[in-house]
């Protein structure tokens, strides 16, 4: 007994797009934890010097992505569950849930449009302060230049960069030759640390969007049906 016709087709159309968005769930949580144990990301975000840990925007960014692929799976489940039972309780608390996961991604997606050059912008400031530090020729702060020069190293090693530009990696590897200083990897020494900075948060950043973008389609699609289903279940002359 149960819903018949097109309503039955449109309540296993619904069970579908809701498995698919639990996996999506799983997808986005794997990948946010990847993300927030990635070595690279990891050995830039958790630096500290003189006192002041690496900008931790990025890190917000996918804490909150975290959390929103544990409760797409809680919500896919329900979902899933509601549309099998044919339960108009299960399917509106699913309905009001995907509105409310919908609007709170349009309004991330809208913050995250508008500051999508913050987070690179902020290691780069980041960056360019410990850069200034370990080249400084200020005798008096010789503490804080030898504190400078290990932690430069980390951005260089893990990034495999060499300065601000061609021309801080050429004085930086002729100091290294020289032997005054050691920074510098054989690997990058023509690469711009500002360029490899922004590719690796951009990419990250462009790879969350298109995650995002997938699951608000298939959200909206399930709103849909998910009002079609309960309408349905309303008017069966079985209920």
């Amino acid at each position: 007994m149960g819903v018949e016709g097109c309503t039955k087709c449109i309540k296993y159309m619904l069970f579908f797009f809701n498995f698919i968005f639990w996996l999506a769930g799983g997808v986005i949580l794997g990948v946010a934890l990847w993300l927030r144990h990635d070595p690279k990301t990891s050995n830039l975000l958790d630096i500290e010097f003189d006192g002041a840990q690496a900008p931790n925007t990025f890190y917000i960014s996918v804490h909150i992505l975290i959390a929103v692929g544990a409760v797409m799976m809680v919500v896919g489940f329900l979902g899933c569950y509601g549309a099998i039972q044919e339960s108009q309780c299960l399917l509106g608390t699913f309905f009001t849930c995907l509105v409310i996961l919908f609007a709170c991604e349009v309004a991330a997606g809208i913050w995250g449009f508008m500051h999508k050059d913050t987070v690179s912008r902020e290691m780069i400031n980041f960056y360019d302060s410990i850069y200034q530090e370990a080249l400084s020729q200020n005798n008096n702060d010789q503490q804080k230049k030898n504190t400078a020069t290990p932690v430069l190293k980390v951005f260089h090693e893990t990034l495999s960069c060499c300065g601000k530009g061609v021309e801080d990696a050429f004085i930086s590897v002729i100091k290294d030759k020289l032997g005054m200083t050691n920074m510098c990897p054989s690997s990058g020494l023509k690469v711009n640390c500002h360029q490899r900075i922004q590719e690796l948060f951009s990419d990250k950043i462009y790879l969350i969007g298109i995650a995002a973008l997938v699951v608000a389609v298939i959200m909206i699609f399930e709103m849909i049906f998910s009002m079609v289903l309960c309408c349905g279940i309303r008017n069966s002359p079985v209920y």
